[in-house]
């Protein structure tokens, strides 16, 4: 039988393509982005080129039959990227690039410049695109990974500018020189012994040693915490630790029920140690202290004999809540790394874990009776519609086995809680809603249509979360268009007790009872509710007059539900406010109500510049509960300075360990420096701002750090970005106001400042970076930028203006914290543990390289100067 010409044909391209497919291997394909310039066009917008490298030597990318996805957080101006290849967004942060009619394929050993214009600007690695792979036609369910790409500056730094007078968009080493210039080297001999810093400290003259003829005793409601000083004991001291009973080396625990909870008194003399608290918790700081005077070698290798000097301490924390936050929602952290940073907490008495374990991108903990939070809600792969798996994102890539697809079991979940509990660290768990929830939505999605298949109608619905007749129009801030709960479901509100109810039952398992419970609340964008068919419904049953009455209803049901349980409601800054439309655009404005239903508001929008810079001091003075984590000091996710190769967002500015450490809590607008791009604040910005009055202060219950996953993808990107900043915190928290903040005089607040300032740094670098260097094997914190300057050594210093024709000029070099080690060649090549350590200034003849060194020999990253 003779088949028809036009089938035959068919079969024949089918064939042939089939052909080409399987010869071509994506991991062939190089993918080159680079930055252009910013200000293309004169506008607030960015030129990048990706350029296509088919790097096989026989086989041609075919010019039809398949997507490239990539994740990348910038809008594109054009989708047409020019040679027939188009790009754009498909749902949050992930695009696709596929080609056109007019795509003639990519030839073997070929390359291609695609000229792509995108919105805003760019100034980092986190603002390239990430993550990609490949997906053929003929095989939608199957992706194949990109794995040789690159992500380039521009060539000319000046291109970083965002506009034609903008100047420093892009720090260099001589402005990390003028930076580090103020900082005074301070013998470690000088330096408090103990950080965070105590309320009272002082050196009494004399040591006491250590050893192994050294025994503890305590109360007997200090049991734990004498178990958990022996096993510390066995990490700085070699043999066994409290073998004797011996009355002239005692370290003694008592009890002196008339200190605050948390507070301790440690007083160290020649014959002895006296460790005073009125709880367990004040105790386990005393010993955190205790540890604290142990000279640093001790920290790097066991030793024989630990010898401290006798002090006198009396200590207790300033705020009571002194938090971290870990999003392992966007990005996931293993069980053990949880514990390895609640280790490091305990360390720096910080006292609270709020775990972002929800959000659009993934549902972490198991609730066994919902499995589909942990299946489709959680694994992490390639998929257009989100029906068994939800989106790669943040340069996962296609595959689902991949680490961002853990999550933690309900007994990982309890252990974890368990190891806190130890520590004296509360849990608080928190649920995206109702939105940020999309991770959510897609699972019970999922659900309901197993069930739905099986017949099961009534149990099919008991747990959506979405209007599937919803036509609403919105975007959210992660540009997502279906991330929101339809609050009109009373499935929703199932859903919320059934979850809460799975994670208290935990919390009692591990014997830490919850309290509250955070329900997010954050960034539900303008236009939700307004198309839904059962939300307009319920708007006319109730009589409410806009979307920002189902606002308040929803919280109101929540806040029942928590109530039941004997829990008060914690959330974003949002559940203290309300949105409201005007002239088509919503805005959202403090709502006074809910004030008296003890909500506890987490504060993060304080971007200078955006209006919101005093709103937490708006909600503590209208009776709000305030934690303070604003985004210009606390949000440690963010890139440490304006530089390419330094990883993290800047939407909220840029933070180094300064800007904790230079947080004035209860009058911060008093010491806001710089904007968002670092640049000096506009006094006319800050004018007629709230201040905090002295009933609004009695609503600070603490402050939190933060760190966001987006663009941390692994334990030593979250440790890069945490520590130090983690150590200013640390100091803001527990240590009592400063002087520098409460000095009224500005001249000699600067003064005072800057002598705290130079304490601080030198106190990281000759002892609390050695520390975190070994304790579990080592933190990987940021080691910073050497500082590099032409300066006239003709006798004048640092302030003599430099001469023209460079006679005299030295080479001058420092870093942030004094102790770490300045290594540098003169020949180009990389500065390593072996090279010369710079001591004073040189002739600044050659190409030189320069690099800090810490005490376990880790290298920062490099600066260049050639002369």
């Amino acid at each position: 039988m003779k088949l028809p010409v036009t089938i035959l044909g068919l079969l024949l391209s089918l064939t042939s393509f089939s052909q080409k497919k399987e010869n071509f291997v994506p991991k062939n394909l190089k993918i080159d982005w680079q930055l252009v310039t910013n200000n293309y066009q004169d506008k607030d917008q960015f030129l990048a080129t990706f350029t296509l490298t088919n790097t096989s030597t026989t086989d041609a990318l075919p010019a039809a039959g398949w997507v490239i996805y990539y994740n990348f957080n910038r809008d594109v101006v054009d989708k047409n990227a020019g040679f027939g290849l188009e790009t754009e967004r498909v749902h949050g942060d992930l695009f696709h690039l596929r080609p056109t009619a007019q795509f003639k394929g990519l030839a073997a050993g070929a390359s291609i410049t695609l000229n792509v214009a995108c919105e805003s600007w760019a100034f980092n690695i986190s603002d390239a695109p990430a993550g990609y792979y490949l997906v053929w036609d003929n095989a939608p369910a199957q992706s194949f990974a990109i794995p040789q790409t690159t992500a380039m500056p521009p060539a000319d730094l000046t291109k970083f500018l965002r506009h034609g007078q903008q100047k420093n968009d892009q720090v260099t080493p001589q402005m990390v020189f003028e930076q580090n210039s103020k900082i005074a080297d301070i013998p470690e001999k000088d330096l408090v012994k103990v950080f965070p810093t105590p309320v009272s400290y002082r050196e009494t003259g004399g040591t006491f040693v250590i050893d192994r003829r050294t025994s503890a005793t305590g109360d007997q409601s200090f049991g734990k915490e004498l178990a958990y000083l022996n096993k510390e004991m066995g990490i700085f001291l070699k043999g066994q630790f409290n073998a004797t009973d011996s009355p002239n080396r005692l370290i003694s625990m008592r009890l002196n029920a008339k200190l605050d909870p948390e507070a301790y008194e440690l007083t160290v003399r020649k014959d002895g140690i006296d460790m005073v608290a009125s709880t367990p918790k004040g105790m386990f700081y005393a010993i955190q202290s205790l540890k604290g005077l142990f000279p640093t070698d001790v920290w790097r290798q066991a030793a024989e004999t630990i010898e401290i000097p006798c002090v006198e301490i009396k200590d207790a924390p300033r705020f009571g809540y002194r938090g971290v936050h870990l999003d392992v929602a966007r990005n996931f952290q293993s069980k053990a790394q949880v514990m390895r940073m609640l280790n490091w907490m305990a360390m720096y008495k910080l006292n609270t874990l709020h775990f972002h374990f929800s959000d659009d991108e993934a549902w972490r903990i198991e609730i066994p009776a919902l499995p589909e939070l942990t299946t489709v809600g959680v694994q992490r792969g390639h998929t257009l519609d989100s029906k068994n798996n939800v989106p790669a994102t943040y340069g996962s890539g296609g595959d689902i086995n991949n680490p961002q697809s853990g999550f933690y079991t309900r007994q990982d979940y309890i252990e974890i809680l368990r190891h806190a509990k130890a520590l004296h660290i509360e849990v608080i768990p928190e649920i995206e809603t109702p939105g940020h929830a999309r991770a959510a939505i897609k699972a019970m999605n999922a659900r309901y249509e197993r069930l739905l298949a099986a017949g099961k109608t009534k149990e099919a619905n008991a747990y959506l979360l979405a209007d599937f007749n919803d036509k609403s129009v919105y975007r959210s801030a992660q540009n997502f268009r279906d991330n929101v709960m339809c609050v009109a479901l009373p499935s929703v509100y199932t859903f919320i007790e059934t979850t809460v109810d799975a994670l208290l039952e935990m919390h009692r398992e591990a014997g830490m009872p919850l309290k509250t419970i955070h329900m997010g609340g954050d960034e539900v964008p303008g236009g939700v509710w307004e198309k839904s068919p059962l939300c307009q419904d319920l708007m006319k049953k109730m009589n409410y007059n806009s979307t920002g009455d189902l606002w308040v209803y929803y919280w109101e049901k929540v806040q029942t539900i928590a109530q039941q349980r004997n829990l008060y409601i914690s959330g974003w800054e949002e559940i203290g406010m309300r949105s409201v439309k005007k002239d088509d655009h919503y805005s959202m404005d403090v709502y006074p109500p809910f004030a008296k239903n003890n909500f506890h508001t987490y504060v993060w929008n304080t971007v200078i510049g955006w209006g919101t810079e005093d709103l937490p001091y708006r909600l503590a003075n209208l009776g709000y509960k305030v934690v303070l984590c604003p985004v210009s000091n606390l949000y440690f996710d963010l890139a440490y300075q304006k530089d390419f190769n330094e990883p993290g967002y800047y939407w909220g500015g840029f933070c180094d360990v300064d800007k904790p450490f230079y947080f004035i809590p209860m009058d911060y607008l008093k010491n806001a420096k710089v904007d968002r791009f670092g640049n000096p604040i506009d006094p006319a910005v800050l004018k007629g701002k709230e201040q905090l009055t002295e009933a609004g202060k009695a609503n600070i219950v603490g402050i939190q750090g933060h760190l966001w996953s987006e663009n941390i993808h692994n334990a030593e990107e979250l440790e890069y970005l945490a520590f130090p900043k983690i150590l200013g915190l640390a100091e803001r928290a527990w240590a009592p106001d400063p002087e520098w903040a409460t000095t009224k005089d500005a001249a000699q607040r600067d003064i005072l400042y800057q002598k705290a300032w130079s304490t601080f740094a030198n106190t990281l670098g000759k002892r609390e970076l050695k520390k975190l260097n070994y304790y579990q094997n080592g933190a990987n914190f940021r080691i910073p930028t050497v500082g590099l300057k032409l300066i006239n050594d003709n006798g004048g210093g640092f302030n003599v203006p430099e001469p023209n024709n460079g006679a005299n000029l030295s080479l001058w070099a420092n870093v942030q914290f004094p102790g770490l080690t300045i290594r540098y060649t003169t020949d180009g090549s990389e500065p390593t543990i072996n090279s010369a350590v710079y001591t004073r200034p040189i002739a600044p003849k050659g190409n030189f390289r320069f690099r800090a060194f810490d005490s376990r020999g880790r290298g920062g990253r490099t600066v260049t100067l050639t002369n």
